[in-house]
């Protein structure tokens, strides 16, 4: 599998070099070669996104304050699949007709339905965990086409070690996923990797819809849940909680917004921050006229581990005083 390209601190200076290098002398209109966007113009901006759940949305909100705090005065058509692909089809295809300036698709669905109907405007796309195996870019290194964004590929090793010290005796870990993404089945391949060197089984139970997460849930007898980045099943995340909790065996989760609602604990990533670093390329192509062909697929380096006392409880699971010591956040 294609690995990120980690950008750490770069990202700004590259900015700054873009800046310092594309116009020649910093006066110049970045807009007078039809690669940017002027000062003061208003640009038109589509949002796709797959369905709504906290961290998508936090990726969204992310994006958008990054490019008010760059000056970049946008209007925003923001339009949301509720789950359904055929619908996140329809709004590409209505986003590649009417004008847009940039489009931002959050997930693989939405991205991969942006990717089929917009070829000729920038499409930055977030929340994605794998996009070389999504078939959006080239590669991570060197995108080729009009497509470039920021993953989510999860720590998912360090996830499941996690699970590992939190619950020793667990010898069997159940994944419920979303047979029709393709992020899902990149995490679940992980987990199986992960899995057989730290001594766990895995067993599986794909949906289609978020409506059957529960029934799902229900029919894996194992010790403990995983739930990696999977939108269907997020999107459904009380029922797996539910299961958890009657059951009184561990969950971990594959971000922190679900260790929020109730999830037992993470390493994960920060999707604010995730789309505001997608905000940050967007930046760059309008006001500096980068070109997505050329910019690489970028991450976030920094993990937050966070632990919820309250869902350890009403899983019936101590959490180890080692991992509360080592905590970034605790949930009460």
């Amino acid at each position: 599998m294609k690995r990120p390209v980690r950008l750490l601190g770069a990202l700004a200076a590259s900015a700054l070099l873009l800046a310092g290098c594309g116009s020649g002398g910093g006066d110049a209109d970045p807009a007078a070669d039809g690669t940017g966007a002027a000062a003061g113009e208003t640009v038109e901006i589509g949002i796709t996104q797959i369905v709504s759940h906290a961290s998508l949305d936090a990726a969204r909100e992310g994006f958008k304050r990054a490019l008010e705090e760059n000056g970049i005065d946008a209007n925003y058509d923001e339009q949301n699949a509720q789950g359904d692909q055929t619908t996140a089809t329809s709004i590409a295809n209505t986003f590649a007709s009417d004008g847009k300036d940039l489009v931002l698709a959050i997930a693989t669905p939405t991205a991969q339905a942006a990717a089929q109907a917009i070829t000729d405007i920038p499409v930055l796309f977030t929340a994605v965990t794998e996009p070389a195996e999504a078939g959006l870019v080239d590669s991570w290194e060197a995108p080729g086409g009009n497509l470039t964004g920021t993953s989510d590929l999860n720590p998912v090793r360090e996830q499941l070690e996690l699970l590992a010290e939190i619950a020793p005796d667990a010898r069997t870990v159940g994944i419920v996923y979303s047979s029709g993404e393709v992020n899902s089945q990149v995490q679940v391949d992980l987990a199986k990797e992960a899995a057989a060197e730290l001594g766990l089984t895995i067993e599986e139970a794909t949906v289609s819809t978020s409506a059957e997460v529960q029934q799902a849930a229900q029919s894996l007898e194992v010790d403990a849940f995983y739930v990696p980045t999977d939108n269907a099943v997020v999107n459904a995340l009380e029922s797996v909680i539910a299961v958890a909790e009657q059951r009184q065996i561990p969950m971990v989760v594959g971000e922190s917004d679900s260790v929020e609602r109730g999830g037992l604990a993470t390493y994960g990533i920060d999707y604010d921050k995730l789309g505001y670093q997608t905000g940050l390329m967007a930046v760059r192509i309008l006001q500096e006229g980068a070109d997505p062909a050329e910019m690489p697929v970028e991450t976030l380096d920094e993990l937050t581990l966070v632990v919820n006392q309250g869902a350890a409880e009403r899983m019936g699971v101590e959490i180890p005083q080692t991992v509360l010591d080592h905590a970034d956040t605790v949930v009460e």
